[in-house]
C-alpha cells in the first residue's frame, strides 16, 4: 500500500497534478514487492504524447505475446481501449488490466452504469484458466472534448454509446482469450434458450472453464459428451430431451441423443484458429456468450517455472 501511494505521488509530481487524481494499477507475482527504484527511474522518463497509446499497449504486456488495442468512432465521439492479460484470467477479471477512454461528453452516473453492464457481458464472461488473482482493473475516462449534447441514460445517443463501448470490450475480450498463455485456439461458447440470462451465463461459464472441454479443443476432438456434461453440472434448469449442441457449426447432440456427423469434417474445422460451441436449451429466452482458449502443454510449461 505504501508503494502504491508512493507511485501515485511520484507520477502526480511528474505530471503536475494532485496525487488524488492518479489511479494505480498493478500486476505481478503475488506477495513480491515492486522494484520501486526502477519504477521511480521510469516515471521520470515518461513523455506525454497524443499518439502514445500503442507504446502504452506494448509497455503493459507481461506474458502477453501481442498488444491488444481497439477504437470505435460512433457519431461524433470515439471510444478507445487497450488491455493486457494472458494467464490467471477468470471472472471477476483476475490478472487483467483494461484502460478505456472516450472524448464523449457523458454523465458520470451513466458512464458508471454502462461500464458495469458491459463488463458483466464481456470481461466477466472470459476465462483462460479458471484462476483468479489479487488484482484486476477496468477503467474508463471521459474528457467531453467531442462536445454536443451530454449523453445520459435518456439521451438519443445513449444506445449508440452503449453499443460502441460493447464493441470495443468484446474485441478486447476476444483478443485476451486468443492470446491466453499457451493458447492455440480461441473458443467462443454461446448458450441460448436458458430459463434466464443468469442461467445462460452460468452454463456458458461452466463450458468455457472445463479443462476437459479445453483439452478436447486443443486436440481437435469433437467430444460432445464433455460439453453436455459441463452443462449438466452447471446447476441450471434444463431438460436433456430438449437440448441441442453444436461444435464448429455441426450439430452433434439433439433431443437427448447423439447425432451422426462427419467426424473428419468437424475435426478439420476445429483445426482452425477459432472454435465455436453452441448450446440451445430450448426452455426459455436467456442467452449469453463466453470466451476462452484451449489448454495446451505450453500453458503448463509457462506456469511451472513462473518465479524460478
Amino acid at each position: 500500500m505504501a508503494d502504491a501511494v508512493k507511485m501515485a505521488e511520484m507520477a502526480a509530481r511528474r505530471l503536475g497534478i494532485e496525487p488524488g487524481e492518479m489511479l494505480v494499477t498493478s500486476t505481478g507475482v503475488i506477495g513480491t514487492y515492486l522494484p520501486m527504484e526502477r519504477i521511480a527511474e521510469g516515471i521520470e522518463k515518461i513523455v506525454l504524447s497524443t499518439n502514445g497509446g500503442h507504446d502504452l499497449a506494448q509497455a503493459i504486456m507481461t506474458t502477453d505475446t501481442v498488444p491488444k488495442e481497439a477504437a470505435v468512432k460512433a457519431g461524433d465521439f470515439i471510444i478507445g481501449g487497450m488491455a493486457k492479460g494472458s494467464g490467471m484470467i477468470h471472472p471477476d477479471l483476475a490478472t487483467m488490466l483494461c484502460f478505456l477512454t472516450t472524448d464523449a461528453d457523458v454523465s458520470a452516473d451513466f458512464l458508471d452504469k454502462v461500464l458495469r453492464e458491459t463488463v458483466e457481458n464481456t470481461f466477466n464472461m472470459l476465462s483462460i484458466d479458471g484462476d483468479n488473482s489479487t488484482n484486476d482493473t477496468v477503467l474508463i475516462m471521459a474528457n467531453g472534448k467531442a462536445g454536443g449534447e451530454k449523453i445520459d441514460s435518456g439521451s438519443p445517443q445513449a444506445a449508440l454509446f452503449r453499443q460502441a463501448l460493447s464493441d470495443v470490450c468484446i474485441y478486447l475480450t476476444r483478443e485476451i482469450a486468443r492470446d491466453g498463455e499457451g493458447a492455440t485456439r480461441l473458443i467462443e461458447v454461446k448458450v441460448s434458450g436458458a430459463a434466464n440470462t443468469a442461467e445462460a451465463r452460468q452454463a456458458a461459464r461452466a463450458i468455457i472453464t472445463s479443462s476437459l472441454v479445453k483439452a478436447a479443443v486443443h486436440g481437435s476432438d469433437p467430444n460432445w459428451g464433455r460439453v453436455v456434461a459441463a452443462v449438466g453440472r452447471s446447476g441450471i434448469e434444463l431438460d436433456n430431451g430438449k437440448m441441442e449442441m453444436s461444435i464448429a457449426g455441426t450439430c452433434l447432440f439433439k433431443g437427448g441423443t447423439p447425432v451422426p456427423f462427419n467426424e473428419e469434417k468437424v475435426v478439420r474445422r476445429m483445426n482452425g484458429p477459432e472454435v465455436s460451441i453452441t448450446v440451445n436449451l430450448n426452455i426459455g429466452s436467456g442467452e449469453a456468450t463466453a470466451w476462452g482458449c484451449d489448454l495446451s502443454e505450453e500453458y503448463v510449461t509457462i506456469n511451472s517455472d513462473y518465479t524460478t
